[in-house]
Formats: C-alpha cells, structure tokens, sequence
C-alpha cells in the first residue's frame, strides 16, 4: 500500500501544477497584458478558471495531507526548515482567492477593483514562484538540520541561485500552460493571437530558466544532469517532450485547441517525471549527503495501510464530481 500512497502523492503534485499552476498562471498573464487588453482577457479569464478555481487547491491539499499522515518526519522537516517560503506561498494563495472572489463578485464597483486586480495578479506571480524555490529547496541538500544559527537553519536553506531559478522556472511554466489553455477558451482572432504570442513568449523564458536552472545546479554541485540524463527512462521522457512540444507548435499553426492542451499537460508530466525518477525514493536531501525518503521514512504500516484505502476509496467519489463539475460548467458556457 505504500506506493499506493507514493502515487497519489507524486498525481497530487502533478495535477495542482496542471489544473492549479494554469490558474497561476492566468493570473501571470493578466499581469503582463496591455491596459488596453485588461478588461477582454479577464473576461476570457473569468470563463476559463472561474468555474473551477477553488476546486483546483484540491490536490494541494491532497498532497499536504499524504506528507503530515504518511510521512510525518519528512512533513515535520519541510515545515520547519522551509517554513518562510512555505507561508509566503500560502499567503499568496489566500490574497490571490480573496481577490479574485472580490473583484468577480463586489456589489459595488469603486476604486478597490483596482486594489483586487492588483493583488490577484501579483499573487499570482509570487505564489507559484514560491512553490518553485519550495520544490528546489528540497531537493538543492542545502537544508540542514544541524544548523544553530537562524540563517544557515532558515534563510540559506531556501535563499540560493538554484531554488530561485526553479521558482522562475516554474512561474513560466504556469504561464505557459494557462497560454496554451486559454487559446481554445476564445473564438476572438485576436484574443486566440494574442495568447499565441503570449504562449511563445513564455515558451522561451521557460527554456532560458531551464537553462538557468542548469546553470545554477552545477555551481552548487546538484548532480541535476545526472538525475534526468543518467538513465534511459531520463533520457526518453526528454525525448518525448521535446517532441510534443514540436507537434504542439505543428498543431498551433494548422488551428487545433484542444490536442494542444493534452500536449502542454504531457511536456509538464514529463518534466516531473524526469527530474523526480532517478533520486526517488529521495525526497527531500540535506545537506552533508543526508535525505529524507518516501520509503524509509514513511509511518507506521497501518497508518500507510489506513490512508491508502482513504485515497482508493475517496477518489471514487472526489473525481467523478470534479469532472462533472467542469463539464456542468463548460456546458453552461456554450448555452
């Protein structure tokens, strides 16, 4: 049953980047348009996310809960040492629902709206930057836990080029995907161009923080090259993606909408895939060659027993609805 629980965790991680990290990075968009463009690109917003954009902190949830239940040394750990950038990333989660609830739904209209787009659209940056650093964090073997002063235990463990240029890379990402999602929510030509070009645009910065990423990787002497390169199930998963992400520019041209958004999610799935299968079961690793793993640190058996059935269980329930859910609201738009 314990990787039953591994997978969940490991799905619950990659659907709040798919379904989640696009509504970021709607929010990422609106940041970055024109004036002129503001008030017809939330309009699309609104249509795209609306429906769905409480339901989407769902996984993160899931996810939080698999951590404190089933692995409670390496939840304990995370929350102690990562606990700034763990309550930034929460902070902007919660100003960016309050604004967005706000400004779609104030009875009144007045100068605030501004404060509300304000607020939605920068904490829209500042979340999934955040939830990057936290990721590359965990992962750089900079959190020590030996640590006796307040820096070296809390600043040093999450303040460093390498987790910063994850966080970067993954603001792009989520733009990247609420791009390409957005390009089939309008039947504007001009609204589909513009989110073309936005998509592109992104596109390319996420190669440039790729690269960075790298970049940073090797200075600090994270073995990030052999964990996607090393092995050939590395190799091939980079493989693919690249060749989706061709095929998605390929069908972008001739029109489609809906293949290229299958095709986004692919190229993320095997983005995680590649970065999290050659150190797994390692989660978490420390510095001085220590780590945290899915395996060696789990709870007690029956625990992992118990929340096993719960996940098998609950799931037969949580995700018909949640389908039926976007589908109930989908169709309401079309009407």
């Amino acid at each position: 049953m314990t990787y039953v629980v591994i997978v969940f965790l490991w799905l619950a991680i990659l659907f709040y980047l798919l379904l989640g990290g696009a509504d970021f990075g709607a929010g990422i968009i609106e940041l970055f348009t024109a004036k002129k463009n503001k008030t017809q690109t939330r309009r699309t917003l609104y249509k795209a996310i609306g429906p769905i954009w409480e339901a989407n902190h769902m996984w993160l949830i899931i996810a939080i809960v698999i951590l404190f239940v089933g692995f409670p040394v390496i939840y304990s750990t995370m929350s102690i040492y990562l606990h700034i950038p763990l309550a930034l990333m929460l902070l902007g989660i919660v100003a960016r629902g309050t604004a967005f609830a706000f400004r779609h739904y104030d009875a009144v209209v007045d100068d605030m709206q501004d404060v509300y787009n304000r607020i939605f659209a920068y904490s829209s940056l500042v979340t999934p930057l955040f939830l990057g650093i936290i990721a590359g964090s965990a992962v750089s073997g900079e959190i020590d836990t030996t640590a006796r002063d307040f820096l070296s235990a809390f600043i040093f463990s999450w303040l460093h080029w390498f987790a910063v240029a994850v966080g970067f890379f993954t603001v792009c990402i989520c733009g990247f995907l609420a791009a390409i999602y957005l390009i089939g929510e309008t039947d504007n030509p001009h609204e589909k161009q513009r989110f073309i070009k936005k998509a592109l645009i992104l596109n390319i910065a996420a190669v440039v923080c790729g690269g960075l990423v790298f970049l940073a990787a090797y200075v600090q002497g994270i073995p990030l090259g052999h964990w996607i390169f090393g092995n050939i199930t590395g190799i091939l998963v980079v493989g693919l993606a690249t060749l989706s992400l061709i095929a998605l520019w390929y069908l972008i041209y001739l029109g489609k909408t809906i293949i290229i958004r299958i095709l986004a999610g692919f190229q993320v799935t095997m983005i995680l895939l590649a970065v999290t299968f050659n150190h797994f079961p390692n989660i978490v690793i420390l510095k001085n060659g220590g780590y945290l793993s899915l395996l060696e640190h789990q709870g007690y058996h029956k625990t992992i027993d118990s929340l096993g059935w719960a996940l098998l269980l609950g799931s037969i329930f949580i995700l018909p609805a949640l389908f039926y859910l976007i589908y109930s609201f989908q169709k309401k738009v079309k009407i």
